[in-house]
């Protein structure tokens, strides 16, 4: 990070896990925040910038659980310091990079030279370990080890794991080393050879189809499991009507399972997929809106825990292929924020709950991330304006692909300013280094 400064935020609306305030904010060149309150020019007179929040919301930062970084092995897409630019413009002040790199994230190596490459971004880039080496779902990978590093989250992201049995064992490791695993739901056997959700449009469109079932049989056993071992359960990007009523049902039942959505499961349905536009085609697949509707209301319910982006970054040359040759995936950091307050019904807290202070508890960061903003606290802090409005363009932002599908959509909500322990690293919409 670079030398940080003595900053005041004025004139904003505070708005974190407490409540909501009109306040400004001083930021100390420690990093932490020093006042907050009404009135409180005077006090910052000696501010080296002044952070203009007139008609904003100043919060926590978000924290992002799904985030694909691509380094080591796809920097072409992608790299942990580009990935950082992102997700900055976004308000995250934390993500956490999933495991499904190349070579994949399953050893104490392997997470020193990711959390080497994080120290050097923008943003606080947490590590997400492999469950199994190789993510083979074969042997169990050394989670110990990368948990002494301070690995707190495991998953095989990309694939789940199929066998009962290993997942059964993993549970009772992570339980054992107080560290939580993340679970990326689909039994390969009903998946295999699909490339979008099976129904109406897969009929239409010809293109083989991944059925409902293989996300929810095994959120169903996950469950059953969970409830087994007693080891929490974090269920990755759900997009069906029936995953979700299962995890509701588990969660009324006592089981210790918490779920995420990505937006495009409450803003995209299957027939997106209609113009065979390979920005469309993600893992878990777009669904119908049946399913869509559900996840909506899930989230208004408030029984999903949060909003995690599963930005997924590819090359152009990869997305030109056919649409069953491409791989699935499309961007999402910078317009998370936005198409929740655009799409959901929900008010700014309730849409940071599920972006910000619920899933930091998940990553295990809330020591640092999603806090109430109050003196003392780290200063990692998200400052957007929720009325402005704006369109995303084709360049895709400051990821290094291009992959977005919410291109012309017009979106509402912008983030403004972004800190990360105490430095504006985005100020007025730009990236400050």
């Amino acid at each position: 990070m670079a030398e940080r400064s003595r900053l005041f935020i004025a004139g904003g609306t505070v708005v974190d896990a407490t409540g909501e305030r009109r306040a400004d904010v001083i930021v100390g060149p420690e990093g932490t925040i020093v006042a907050v309150g009404e009135g409180l020019a005077a006090e910052a007179a000696g501010a080296d910038r002044t952070l203009e929040a007139g008609g904003c919301i100043v919060a926590p930062g978000l924290v992002d659980l799904h985030a694909h970084l691509r380094q080591p092995g796809g920097e072409q897409a992608e790299t942990v310091l580009t990935g950082s630019r992102a997700a900055t413009l976004g308000g995250f002040s934390a993500v956490v990079a999933m495991p499904n790199t190349s070579p994949s994230i399953d050893s104490a190596a392997m997470v020193r030279e990711v959390q080497e490459l994080g120290r050097a971004s923008l943003c606080q880039v947490e590590v997400a370990g492999a469950i199994t080496v190789a993510r083979a779902g074969e042997r169990l990978a050394p989670m110990g080890e990368m948990a002494a590093l301070g690995v707190r989250l495991f998953t095989d992201d990309g694939k789940g794991v199929q066998d009962a049995g290993i997942m059964r064992k993993a549970l009772q490791y992570a339980s054992d080393l107080g560290v939580r695993l993340a679970q990326h739901c689909e039994v390969d056997s009903l998946a295999v050879g699909g490339h979008m959700h099976e129904g109406e449009w897969s009929s239409r469109l010809g293109i083989p189809g991944i059925p409902a079932e293989a996300e929810e049989i095994m959120v169903m056993r996950d469950v059953a499991l969970s409830r087994l071992t007693g080891a929490p359960v974090h269920f990755q990007h759900l997009s069906t009507a029936g995953s979700v009523a299962i995890v509701e049902a588990a969660r009324r039942s006592g089981v210790r399972v918490t779920a995420e959505v990505a937006p495009h499961h409450f803003t995209l349905t299957d027939e997106s997929c209609a113009s065979y536009d390979t920005r469309f085609k993600v893992n878990p697949p777009l669904r119908p809106a049946d399913d869509v509707t559900a996840v909506r209301a899930a989230l208004a319910r408030g029984t999903l825990d949060a909003i995690a982006t599963d930005h997924a970054p590819h090359t152009a040359d990869a997305k030109d292929l056919p649409f069953e040759e491409a791989p699935p995936g499309m961007l999402g950091l910078e317009t998370a924020l936005s198409l929740a307050l655009t799409e959901l019904d929900l008010s700014p807290a309730e849409a940071l709950a599920l972006l910000s202070w619920r899933p930091a508890r998940i990553a295990g960061i809330d020591d640092s991330h999603g806090g109430p903003v109050e003196a003392g606290r780290p200063a990692n802090l998200c400052v957007f304006d929720p009325s402005a409005v704006w369109t995303p363009d084709s360049g895709g932002g400051a990821s290094r692909s291009r992959n977005t599908p919410y291109v012309g959509r017009r979106l509402r909500g912008r983030v403004r300013h972004t800190l990360v322990a105490g430095e504006a690293v985005v100020v007025d919409g730009e990236v400050q280094r």
